[in-house]
């Protein structure tokens, strides 16, 4: 069915997260782990990653039941949002205005931060393992934990080589290596990106990245040309991107400084070294790059396969319904790592953060946990400052399936400045949701 985006905005305003406090546990040093058990007659929650989906779980779970403990694990002691983190290449923001610590939350709600790393669980007796720390007991575990990379499908890089071949698709240190190889190239270089294959991480991200890319060129380096080695046909927002590129930056013509090769028109990279930034495809074709962004095939992050979470596909499968791995029970996966009909986003993440926490929530009350809940996803791109796109999509479980529901493309009436209004105005939004 064709429904309406205001609608969808409403619908999707009855899934948003509210905002948390955090206050700190400090991990153990190197003592040997003990198990820090719960309290008697309380009942515990504990979360692996501090995310946009582990952080909206833990707030989800603390509004509707105060009295539940939630204990959040994270390794490291800021976040730095993949979402905009394309914007830091173009020099609309910078890396810090994108990097957030978690002490503002302390105060607001009674959540704790443990920082420390989770290798294992011991799922009989309801055990998380923390490297360097007492183990925690839970009654339901949430994991969140992202994505890992597979460096098995291209000759010649690891994750030995990011530092040169950078991918960027973690925020933070990568983004900051990749901003100043694009600085540094030459005014008529050529900057080459792999995409790559579904599923993966912000499907729109990577054409964003190179019309941003491109914004800064045609402002800096307006003789530089850009190359998209695709291993796939088609991309989200496809349409929407090409017109877009043909406005800015001339696409579909012979000054076009945007070149996109589809896999069926030679875009598969077979290898590529490190050292002379030689590219090489599965035809044989050689192409000399003076910057290389490698974005690598994913699957979910390696601290859901310590903990069994993870199947043949490289995925975590869960009960749409209430996000519980099917292979693993009492343990509950979402955002990038599950395997989910929504799109990897943080918008994605954030709605299924309130279906997990509310079914969670009804699990540890005894009550059957809603069999049909709705999700939402919305994605914003920027293709040049002032101009933005987005797509909107809804989302119902039936039989135990997402399917579907509704959504679209937008803007639908050429107001680009306005969507690219709406992108920036959506992600402070969502930061200081989770974060301030």
């Amino acid at each position: 069915k064709k429904m309406k985006r205001r609608d969808l905005i409403k619908l999707a305003g009855g899934v948003a997260v509210a905002g948390t406090g955090i206050s700190t546990l400090t991990a153990c040093g190197n003592s040997p782990p003990n198990i820090k058990r719960k309290k008697e007659g309380v009942q515990r929650v504990v979360v692996v990653g501090a995310g946009s989906g582990g952080i909206a779980t833990a707030q989800a779970i603390k509004k509707t039941a105060p009295e539940i403990e939630v204990i959040i694990v994270e390794r490291n002691t800021d976040y730095t949002t993949c979402y905009a983190s394309n914007w830091v290449l173009n020099d609309t923001v910078t890396i810090e205005d994108i990097t957030f610590d978690y002490k503002t939350l302390q105060t607001k709600h009674n959540i704790s931060v443990l920082q420390g790393e989770a290798t294992g669980i011991d799922a009989d007796n309801k055990i998380v393992h923390i490297k360097d720390a007492d183990s925690l007991e839970y009654d339901r575990l949430v994991v969140s934990p992202g994505i890992s990379f597979r460096w098995d499908d291209i000759e010649g890089l690891d994750e030995s080589t990011t530092e040169v071949i950078p991918h960027a698709w973690k925020a933070g240190k990568q983004t900051e290596i990749l901003k100043q190889q694009i600085d540094a190239m030459p005014d008529d270089g050529t900057f080459v990106m792999r995409a790559p294959t579904t599923p993966f991480r912000c499907p729109p991200g990577p054409y964003e990245r190179v019309s941003l890319v491109a914004n800064y060129f045609k402002k800096n380096k307006p003789n530089a040309k850009i190359i998209i080695l695709d291993a796939k046909n088609k991309f989200s927002k496809m349409k929407k991107f090409k017109k877009g590129w043909a406005t800015n930056y001339g696409y579909g013509t012979d000054d076009s400084m945007i070149e996109w090769i589809s896999l069926d028109d030679g875009g598969e990279v077979k290898s590529i070294d490190p050292k002379t930034k030689v590219i090489t495809t599965t035809e044989g074709e050689k192409i000399k790059a003076d910057v290389i962004n490698y974005i690598p095939t994913q699957k979910a992050s390696v601290t859901a396969e310590k903990m069994g979470l993870v199947d043949q596909t490289g995925w975590c499968p869960i009960h749409a319904s209430t996000f519980e791995s099917k292979l693993v029970a009492n343990v509950h996966v979402l955002g990038d790592a599950s395997m989910s009909s929504t799109p990897k986003s943080a918008f994605s993440a954030g709605t299924q953060a309130t279906v997990c926490g509310a079914a969670i929530v009804d699990l540890l009350k005894g009550k059957e946990p809603n069999a049909s809940p709705m999700l939402f996803n919305q994605c914003f791109s920027l293709i040049a400052y002032d101009y933005g796109i987005s797509v909107l999509g809804a989302y119902q479980v039936v039989d135990n399936k997402i399917k579907r529901t509704g959504g679209g493309l937008f803007p639908v009436d050429g107001k680009y400045a306005q969507e690219a209004d709406s992108a920036r105005a959506w992600y402070d939004n969502i930061t200081a949701t989770l974060f301030k």
